[in-house]
C-alpha cells in the first residue's frame, strides 16, 4: 500500500530556507506572531531585513513554510513506520516520542500558530492542511494494520485519527503554557493512546 499523496502540498522550502526557519523558530515562539517583527526574525537568522524578505515576504509566508517543513519531517517518519516490522508498535513509539521534553519545546510555537490561524485565513488553511495530511497518513497505517481498504479505513477511523492529532497538539501547547504534565496526566494520556491503538489493532477485517 502506497503512502497517500498530498493533493495540495504546503509550500516547501529549499535547503537555505530550512536553515533560516530553524534559526528563527525560537524567536518566533518567544515573541509571538504579532510580537515578532520581521526585523527581529531577520536578526535571529543573522541576515539583513532586505535579504530576509527575499525568502519570506511576510510572517504568514513564514508560518506556511514552517508547516511545510514540519510536514516533510512527519511524512519521513510515517514512511519509516509503514515499512517497519511492527507498524502499530512503531507508531506508538513515535507518538510517545512527541511527548518528550525535547519535542515539546515547539509547543509555544504551535500555540502561536494556532492562535494566528483563527485570525489569518491563509495560516488557518496551512494548519488545516497539515492536520488533514497527518490524519491521512495515520489512516494508511491503520488500513495496513487491519487489512482494510484505504477508503473503508478512512471512514472507520477518522475520529480516532483526529483524536490522536488533537492529543499530541494539546500536550505540546499545554506544556508551553503550564509546564510539563504531571505524571498522573501523562499516564492518563498514554492510557488513552494505548487503548485507542489496541482497539484498532484488534479490529481486523477478518475479525
Amino acid at each position: 500500500m502506497t503512502m497517500p499523496a498530498v493533493t495540495h502540498p504546503v509550500p516547501a522550502a529549499d535547503a537555505r530556507s530550512h536553515e533560516i526557519l530553524a534559526s528563527i523558530r525560537q524567536a518566533f515562539a518567544e515573541k509571538g506572531f504579532d510580537g515578532a517583527s520581521m526585523q527581529d526574525l531577520a536578526r535571529a537568522a543573522g541576515m539583513s531585513v532586505g535579504n530576509f524578505y527575499r525568502y519570506f515576504p511576510s510572517k504568514a509566508a513564514i508560518v506556511q513554510a514552517m508547516c511545510g517543513y514540519d510536514l516533510t519531517e512527519i511524512q519521513g517518519e510515517f514512511a519509516e513506520i509503514q515499512t517497519s516490522d511492527r507498524p502499530m508498535l512503531s507508531l506508538r513509539e513515535r507518538i510517545l516520542n512527541h511527548f518528550s521534553e525535547e519535542s515539546l519545546k515547539d509547543g509555544q510555537l504551535w500555540a502561536e500558530i494556532t492562535a494566528a490561524a483563527i485570525r489569518k485565513p491563509e495560516i488557518g488553511q496551512a494548519a488545516r492542511q497539515m492536520e488533514e495530511t497527518i490524519v491521512s497518513l495515520l489512516t494508511t497505517i491503520f488500513a495496513q494494520a487491519t487489512r482494510r481498504p484505504l477508503e473503508e479505513a478512512r471512514v472507520r477511523y477518522e475520529g480516532q485519527c483526529q483524536l490522536l492529532v488533537m492529543l499530541v497538539k494539546a500536550m505540546a501547547i499545554r506544556t508551553a503554557q503550564c509546564g510539563p504534565a504531571s505524571p498522573a496526566l501523562a499516564a492518563e494520556v498514554v492510557a488513552v493512546i494505548d487503548r485507542l491503538l489496541a482497539q484498532i489493532s484488534n479490529d481486523t477485517a477478518e475479525g
